[in-house]
């Protein structure tokens, strides 16, 4: 373990970090992203969290609301390679991962890497493709590699999928199954702008669109060092048996259909070192796995409708009451 709070040499020798340092850098990129996506401050956050944790951001939310905004600028904010996926009805699995193409000249076939070959890859519209191109996404967010014609190939790194969706359309859509759903570390929702930062938001598009003026405030080696000092974040014993009650309850509780499976709990393990590291500190506290239980586990339960009344409860209604019955370590 670093001495975190001196500016020693992380692992590859690349710059000089403590956790001030990536607490500064961070707020910065927080602060960039801002003045594209005003006021939506905790969204950003998280998308931040999953970023240095290296992990997945589903971003769920009604259109028009900045869902797509939100995920060029973040792409934009970073010295990354960056591509953007249409998903519609017609895509087809080799218009992600690429394919192999027969080169009549040379007499070989000759590999076209797909989108899904960068740093940060834009899943726009995500639930409007069929089963069958989504499942082109399984292999790269859970192993980082493409296989195709039996080669494996691996991405970039770091890898990132940020996908977006629209609930309230259901016509021409697929909805992402369960085993889609888990390799999502995050979703989260943008919501509508108070009306000053809305008013701000249309006073910035009369000098034009603010998302060509982003400039990257970050490296590619901070980016790795910064997700290599989240992952020796101290987790103290209690909050790991505070999490797996969480993880249990869900398991156990009668209105809980699915409950959260050990990726679930890993996701949520490492987000919290993450959240800790953007907070500022070398070490997690119990409202660290508080804050992130809806945004990492409220896509990954299935629930019930209650047999009295035979209402749907939310998901995220459900885990707020397991909230309340496990205890939270001293």
């Amino acid at each position: 373990m670093r001495d975190w709070h001196t500016s020693e040499q992380v692992a590859n020798g690349v710059g000089t970090y403590a956790v001030s340092d990536v607490h500064d850098s961070l707020e910065r990129l927080q602060s960039t992203v801002e003045r594209v996506v005003r006021g939506k401050r905790e969204a950003i956050k998280m998308a931040l969290v999953a970023l240095v944790a290296r992990g997945h951001l589903l971003i769920e939310d009604v259109p028009g609301i900045g869902k797509t905004t939100l995920g060029n600028a973040l792409a934009r904010s970073l010295s990354l390679s960056f591509r953007r996926v249409q998903f519609t009805s017609d895509l087809l699995p080799s218009d992600i991962t690429g394919l192999a193409v027969f080169n009549q000249r040379t007499g070989e076939f000759e590999w076209n890497a797909g989108p899904v070959f960068a740093n940060i890859v834009l899943a726009d519209e995500i639930n409007r493709s069929t089963p069958k191109a989504q499942s082109a996404l399984l292999e790269a967010m859970a192993e980082e590699q493409v296989t195709v014609d039996g080669v494996t190939r691996q991405l970039p790194s770091p890898f990132m999928v940020i996908a977006t969706q629209n609930p309230a359309e259901h016509h021409g859509t697929y909805p992402l199954p369960e085993s889609q759903l888990d390799r999502f570390m995050l979703r989260i929702e943008i919501g509508y702008p108070a009306s000053d930062d809305e008013r701000t938001m249309l006073r910035d598009r009369e000098l034009g669109d603010p998302l060509t003026m982003i400039q990257p405030v970050m490296s590619h080696e901070d980016l790795i060092n910064i997700q290599t000092l989240a992952s020796e974040v101290r987790v103290d014993d209690s909050l790991v048996d505070y999490l797996l009650q969480i993880a249990g309850e869900t398991r156990n509780n009668e209105l809980v259909e699915l409950g959260i499976s050990p990726r679930g709990t890993l996701s949520l393990f490492r987000a919290a070192q993450s959240l800790a590291l953007i907070e500022g500190r070398d070490y997690c506290i119990a409202d660290d796995i508080k804050r992130l239980v809806v945004p990492c586990f409220a896509h990954r339960i299935a629930v019930r409708s209650t047999p009295s009344t035979f209402k749907r409860n939310s998901a995220s209604e459900v885990l707020g009451e397991i909230l309340t019955k496990v205890a939270v370590p001293i």
